[in-house]
């Protein structure tokens, strides 16, 4: 029975530096013999979902996480580097700060050493599955030219592309390209950004068909607390770099706020609290780094064993509750 194997897919919420607290929350699935079959991710959830589904163990995981050079993914162009006005001339001219190339090459890199280049070395076999999705990962991004969510490599074909043959690295680095921050992608006259600008945590892309019953789980890591209790929190913004960052992150909380707030969703969701760190405090200090591993690994203990109010994790409860047929 599907119930015993412990199959599930996973979907990945973006918090650029706070990743880390996603590997300590897929540390615990791993330990509770959970066998992950497809992933998704936005921004930062879409580097560690690369990795888990090129075969990283929660442990490699960990230790590259807790290795990686956050200060790096900022290199400078040649305009950054000019004394003055650098920053602003970098925007004026590449549309971003930062080059974004350390980040893609240090992504490349870590599949490389799983042989993983290009989205056909990450087969998912599934009949019922078009083409294009029979993949096991999904990098979410968003196409502003066309105002669209796009999941990559499913929507390839939209750009006259063969999903296959797409490297995963470029793919995730156009999901973590915070506007005005990093340097977008283009694909012909199409320009990718982050996806967390239409939704950072799409955690219903692998759900079947109300009318079918799921084979599997899929669970959702979510780098905040509850939707109720981001409401009125204080954003820092000092400048027009913070205020464009600020503004993305109200308007994505906005939307996935009121998807979180479904029962449906907080069932199959770990929520991770992630305290004060921002997306972008790339001086992430060890002491940072343990507590959001270990905030991640408490909120799916949590999560499968319950504790202050919140019920154990029980699959066939879910589908009783959540997706009887009809």
């Amino acid at each position: 029975m599907p119930e015993l194997e412990l199959n599930a897919d996973l979907v990945l919420e973006g918090g650029g530096v706070k990743g880390i607290a996603l590997a300590g929350a897929y540390s615990v699935i791993e330990e509770r013999g959970y066998t992950i079959k497809r992933v998704a991710g936005t921004s930062a959830g879409s580097i560690v979902g690369a990795l888990i589904a090129a075969g990283f163990t929660a442990k490699q995981l960990e230790d590259e996480m807790r290795k990686l050079d956050y200060l790096r993914f900022k290199d400078k162009s040649f305009f950054d580097k000019l004394p003055f006005l650098g920053k602003a001339m970098s925007v004026l001219f590449e549309d971003g700060i930062y080059e974004g190339e350390y980040a893609k090459n240090w992504v490349r890199d870590q599949l490389a050493s799983k042989g993983i280049g290009t989205f056909a070395d990450l087969p998912y076999e599934n009949p019922e599955l078009k083409p294009e999705q029979k993949y096991r990962l999904v990098v979410m991004v968003s196409d502003i030219t066309s105002g669209s969510l796009c999941k990559l490599p499913w929507d390839y074909p939209e750009y006259k592309l063969e999903p296959g043959t797409q490297k995963v690295a470029d793919a995730v680095r156009a999901s973590m390209s915070i506007p005005f921050f990093f340097e977008p992608v283009k694909l012909g006259r199409s320009v990718l950004v982050d996806g967390g600008m239409l939704s950072n945590f799409p955690v219903q892309v692998f759900d079947a068909p109300k009318e079918r019953e799921p084979r599997w789980p899929t669970f959702g890591i979510k780098l905040s607390t509850r939707a109720k209790a981001l409401e009125g929190t204080i954003a820092d913004v000092d400048g027009p770099i913070d205020m464009t960052i600020a503004m993305i992150k109200t308007m994505t909380s906005f939307y996935d706020r009121m998807y979180v707030d479904n029962p449906d969703v907080q069932a199959r969701t770990i929520f991770v609290d992630t305290g004060t760190i921002r997306a972008t405090d790339f001086d992430l200090k060890p002491a940072q780094r343990d507590m959001l591993f270990k905030n991640g690994r408490d909120a799916a203990n949590k999560f499968f064993d319950g504790g202050d109010g919140q019920k154990p994790w029980d699959w066939k409860a879910y589908k009783r509750e959540f997706r009887q047929p009809g």
